[in-house]
């Protein structure tokens, strides 16, 4: 199997970072490529030697790669250095030079932040549940706790399940308006009652709102290009076991 890597990267972050793909990855079978997810029932040695590889992609030893325990939460946690375990949390953000930070996803959002004046940086996952209990302005919260300013901060969200696949239910709409009346726009009318939700529109809306300076998506759809992404949805509508997990990151 080849080993090249495939790392997507924003003009708009300037420090360095990558939302990889799943190719140039050891796993094989429905995982096949690079699936970085301890939490998938891939074989733990091989999710490690690709996470391995993403570390030495990144110009760490892997240690330096730090994840957390994602949950669908609106924690963060400043990180300083390798945690000892994997806390609960889905953002990080740090100061510190030569940690790696690291979000998982398959169709949600990872969102990588830097605010190059300040050298601070963050990761986060953030799926509906997370965007919808403010995930993504608790890093901001988070990183201007460590002295970054919000007007300064760039924030790119990688690949994403976009609109077109990501079909829900009247009950998710009425959750979101009740939340917000404005986010009903990033609803759009699909089958029956079906209605299809823009996760990275939404998440775009939350973080300008929120009062970054720039905010952009990639423009890769998770669900949509099989070859290249993992997708939680993709997987459940296959009927398939399991799925594996992207890897995002970014280092100061």
């Amino acid at each position: 199997m080849p080993t090249t890597l495939e790392i997507i990267t924003s003009d708009a972050l300037s420090t360095r970072h990558g939302f990889f793909t799943r190719k140039g990855g050891a796993s094989s079978g429905i995982f096949s490529g690079l699936n970085c997810g301890t939490g998938s029932t891939d074989q733990a040695e091989i999710v490690a030697i690709n996470r391995a590889r993403v570390a030495e992609a990144m110009g760490v030893a892997p240690q330096a790669l730090v994840t957390v325990n994602q949950v669908h939460s609106a924690k963060v946690i400043p990180v300083i250095g390798p945690l000892g375990d994997r806390p609960q949390a889905d953002g990080l953000v740090t100061a510190t030079k030569g940690v790696l930070l690291a979000v998982l996803t398959a169709d949600c959002q990872p969102v990588l932040f830097h605010d190059s004046a300040a050298g601070v940086i963050g990761a986060t996952h953030a799926g509906w549940r997370g965007s919808v209990d403010g995930v993504l302005e608790a890093t901001l919260d988070a990183m201007e706790a460590l002295g970054a300013r919000r007007s300064a901060i760039q924030a790119v969200i990688g690949p994403s399940i976009s609109q077109a696949a990501y079909e829900v239910g009247p009950e998710f709409f009425d959750r979101f308006r009740d939340e917000d009346p404005d986010s009903a726009r990033f609803f759009a009318n699909g089958q029956g009652d079906r209605l299809l939700f823009d996760l990275p529109g939404y998440g775009l809306y939350r973080l300008r709102a929120a009062g970054v300076g720039h905010a952009e998506w990639t423009g890769h759809c998770t669900y949509r290009d099989a070859a290249r992404f993992y997708s939680f949805r993709r997987t459940t509508h296959a009927g398939e076991a399991d799925y594996g997990r992207l890897i995002s990151t970014i280092r100061l």
